[in-house]
């Protein structure tokens, strides 16, 4: 990661521990776990806005991170996610499946998988998280394939990123 990533990370990160953000920003590391064929993703979003999206989307009041969290709550989390991020290797389209999710202050932590990854000789990515919402928006990903790092920023313009 390099010190421009670090400094966001670390700000990103900083900041979670207030109630409101001025900023819209969400990470997500994307593991490729060749042993286990699978790809693991770890996405840490603004619970707040993650329930302006879902409530906008769905048209009724979620509280996701609440203690009144519902298991409709959950399903429309799993719809939009699904929706909104998209992962492609090589032709083939690969469905993400949320295995749980916590919160963690303000950030809702949400891990997902996708199995038979055996190889990747290239990823494409389309990450379009909250940016109807918010035209600030940015999604960084931070992707470990095949031994090497990558980092792409995407947002409500350029929602497409492509690794080779």
């Amino acid at each position: 990661m390099n010190l421009k990533n670090s400094v966001l990370f670390l700000l990103f990160f900083v900041c979670t521990g207030f109630s409101v953000h001025k900023f819209y920003m969400a990470i997500y590391q994307v593991n490729h776990n060749v042993a286990k064929k699978r790809l693991e993703i770890t996405a840490r979003i603004f619970v707040d806005d993650l329930n302006t999206a879902l409530d906008k989307k769905f048209k009724t009041k979620h509280f996701l991170g609440a203690a009144n969290e519902s298991e409709t709550d959950r399903d429309d989390l799993k719809k939009y996610l699904s929706e909104k991020l998209k992962i492609i290797i090589g032709k083939e389209s690969k469905t993400l499946v949320l295995k749980s999710n916590a919160l963690e202050g303000n950030v809702l932590v949400c891990y997902l998988t996708a199995i038979d990854v055996s190889k990747i000789t290239s990823l494409e990515v389309h990450n379009a998280i909250l940016t109807e919402i918010f035209d600030e928006q940015e999604n960084m990903m931070h992707f470990h394939l095949n031994g090497t790092k990558h980092t792409l920023v995407l947002d409500a313009e350029k929602t497409k990123g492509m690794l080779k």
